[in-house]
């Protein structure tokens, strides 16, 4: 642990990161040569580091899903270091951004993509301005070679979180959906669509119990398509048939077993969903 003083005026401790492994997601693609300079950035560094790819199949240049990903995924890591690089805005005034917590480092850029960070805990967070820790030259389209890999590579060494930047309190953060429940009825949205074609949404079984909808009763719609077969597993259902189902993230799905929701109800990530209860 680190000293550093908080806006609060009080003196804290600042966990560092050394040993820890670094998780890497990305919209890149997972056969992309762009992961595999920044793996080799981190390991010219720190040769002994334990780099995990965690995804690089984020949608192009879409920070929401990267955010909702994030949410969804790095608590299930021990103490770790996250780089994570969706950032359509590289080269703009965008701040290249660290955050703290407890247990976790996340590196990136300044865009809404730690939203969820900042909702479920409570980060210091630092503009990255210490230069002596980036690779040089810096260029203006590759930040996660330049920036971001170097700061994580050196907080696996042991260095010191506050001496990469400053503190601030005005990181950019999005608006996540969430869903508006009135009795009888919620109105969600899909978050994502994931390989398979499974459209996961924002709604939880909290939000049918606010609304009073039993799975029994459930009716979920998507346009002008519904469905209204509640599961427990993907095997509970015939092939090709539209299904409703608890995903393992805790959010609702809409699923087709071995085949795709996505396809089959012509719904994408970002629309509106509707659940209620079964008329009559």
């Amino acid at each position: 642990m680190s000293p550093l003083v908080s806006w609060e005026g009080f003196p804290i401790l600042m966990p560092t990161f050394e040993d820890c492994p670094i998780a890497i997601t990305t919209d890149f693609g997972a056969d992309s040569a762009y992961v595999g300079v920044m793996r080799g950035v981190i390991l010219s560094i720190n040769p002994k580091a334990t780099i995990v790819d965690h995804t690089h199949s984020v949608p192009s240049y879409d920070v929401l899903a990267g955010a909702v990903l994030l949410r969804q995924s790095y608590h299930y890591f021990p103490s770790s270091i996250h780089l994570v690089v969706i950032d359509p805005g590289v080269g703009s005034s965008r701040r290249p951004l660290l955050l703290i917590t407890e247990k976790y480092a996340f590196v990136g850029p300044d865009n809404g993509l730690f939203t969820p960070i900042c909702e479920s805990e409570k980060p210091w967070v630092i503009e990255l301005n210490q230069e002596r820790f980036f690779r040089s030259p810096v260029s203006r389209t590759f930040h996660g070679r330049d920036i971001f890999a170097p700061v994580a590579a050196h907080l696996s060494l042991g260095v010191a979180p506050e001496t990469l930047g400053r503190q601030i309190v005005d990181m950019v953060t999005l608006e996540i959906p969430t869903p508006r429940v009135v009795e009888g009825s919620v109105a969600g949205t899909i978050l994502r669509v994931d390989k398979f074609g499974n459209l996961v949404t924002n709604m939880t079984p909290a939000t049918l119990g606010e609304a009073r909808i039993s799975r029994d009763d459930l009716v979920m719609r998507i346009g002008d398509q519904v469905v209204q077969k509640w599961v427990e597993s993907y095997a509970e259902a015939d092939p090709g048939v539209a299904i409703i189902l608890l995903g393992s993230s805790g959010l609702l799905e809409i699923s087709v077993n071995q085949g795709s929701a996505a396809e089959l109800l012509r719904a994408s990530a970002y629309e509106a969903v509707f659940a209620y209860r079964k008329p009559g």
